[in-house]
């Protein structure tokens, strides 16, 4: 049934390992930028607010795939910025669209902690301020812990979404699952849906536990009011 497996051609396991790469990655560079607008947002300085809040209402209605595109095209073939790639462009490829990947989904994880930190009752940062906190030690001290067991559900949310986004990725020739699947329904036309079948397995095993283990720590985490 899956003969075409045994040629050794495609890559299956290896085209899998940069999606799952793409995703460490990206949620990683996500989670980190995503806080920093996040306090933007909720900064005391208008300036700050203002960006915060362009930013996400712009990236975040724009397409991925035009953002990865102009992360490929602007960046690199038009400036000829490499992100320290040298001429590999398979490792240029994948660190555009790495910054193409946190630069949207950084938006989602912005608004996510930003409902968070408003679950967080508004005496306690007030009390903190009293006893002479500054706002980033409010903020970093008080409020974002809570914040954070509070989102842990949306932000696996947003995990999932990553891990299924990654696919755009093949849109600038980075040789990730999505990109070995067409390559396969290309060339393995009578197998059209063994291959599918065997990629989306794929998926629900990348995304199936995620999504179950961040449940189960969101339940543990939660706080109680």
């Amino acid at each position: 049934m899956f003969d075409f497996l045994d040629s050794g051609q495609y890559d299956v396991l290896g085209a899998f390992w940069v999606t799952v790469q793409l995703t460490v990655y990206s949620a990683i560079g996500s989670l980190v930028w995503g806080t920093i607008l996040a306090a933007m947002r909720v900064s005391p300085v208008p300036l700050m607010r203002a960006f915060g809040t362009a930013y996400v209402n712009v990236v975040r209605n724009t397409p991925l795939t035009v953002i990865i595109l102009a992360a490929s095209l602007g960046l690199f073939q038009t400036l000829g910025i490499t992100l320290a790639g040298g001429g590999d462009f398979e490792v240029i490829g994948f660190r555009l669209a790495v910054l193409g990947l946190v630069a949207y989904h950084a938006t989602f994880v912005c608004e996510a902690l930003r409902s968070g930190i408003n679950t967080v009752p508004v005496g306690q940062a007030e009390a903190a301020r009293a006893m002479g906190l500054s706002f980033l030690q409010v903020l970093s001290l008080v409020v974002l812990p809570q914040a954070f067991r509070s989102v842990v559900a949306p932000l696996a949310n947003v995990l999932i979404a990553l891990t299924k986004n990654t696919t755009v990725a093949a849109a600038i020739g980075v040789a990730e699952a999505a990109a070995l699947m067409k390559t396969m329904i290309e060339y393995e036309s009578d197998a059209i849906f063994l291959v599918s079948a065997m990629f989306a397995f794929g998926f629900v095993v990348l995304t199936l536990p995620t999504g179950m283990l961040l449940g189960w720590v969101s339940k543990r985490v939660a706080v109680k009011r």
